[in-house]
This record gives structure tokens, sequence and C-alpha cells, in this order.
């Protein structure tokens, strides 16, 4: 199914209502901040599950305690699209999970 890329006006109306995301050039960006090593991993492989089911995968990058996602629709040419808001919104209702603070 293709995607067709967002307008900058609906990125930054989509991206109102999910804090802590931001646009960063041609992607979607947020990072997680958890209490230790072992939670952020948890978070990290939660997402990488969610990211297999929607067959929509970002950068996700692991640090001590963080967790960082950036995201844009390569099959669309590297654009922000409405697929990565739904990963970006499915990302947002597991973290509390996994005591993001």
């Amino acid at each position: 199914m293709p995607y067709e890329p967002l307008s900058r006006k609906e990125i930054e109306e989509r991206l109102a209502v999910l804090p802590g995301w931001y646009l960063d050039g041609d992607r979607i960006t947020r990072s997680y901040r958890l209490a230790d090593h072992f939670t952020a991993t948890a978070l990290v492989i939660h997402i990488a599950q969610v990211q297999e089911e929607l067959g929509h995968h970002s950068q996700l990058a692991l640090g001590y305690n963080t967790v960082f996602l950036a995201v844009n629709t390569h099959s669309a040419g590297g654009v922000v699209t409405e697929q990565d808001f739904e990963l970006a919104r499915r990302v947002e209702k597991l973290a509390p999970g996994h005591g993001v603070r």
C-alpha cells in the first residue's frame, strides 16, 4: 500500500498531539529516558515487535538508559507519511508501561 507524503502543516498538526516528538529534516524523532539499561532494552524489544506488526521500521538506537527513534517512510522516498505517525502513536501507548520518564 503506497503512502503519500504529508504536508508540513499536516505533520505539525499530528506532532501537536504527540508530545516529545519533533520534525528533524525529513523524519520525526523522539528520545525516551528510562530508569536503567535493562528497561531501555526491554522498550527497544517491544518497539521492534510493533514495527514487525506494522511492517514499518524506524531507526532505533539504544543508549545506557535512553531509546531514540527516527522515522520516515523509505518506500515513499524517505518522507514523513501517516504510517510514521501510526508507529509513533503505538510507541507512545506502550512507553509508559516501561516506566518512561
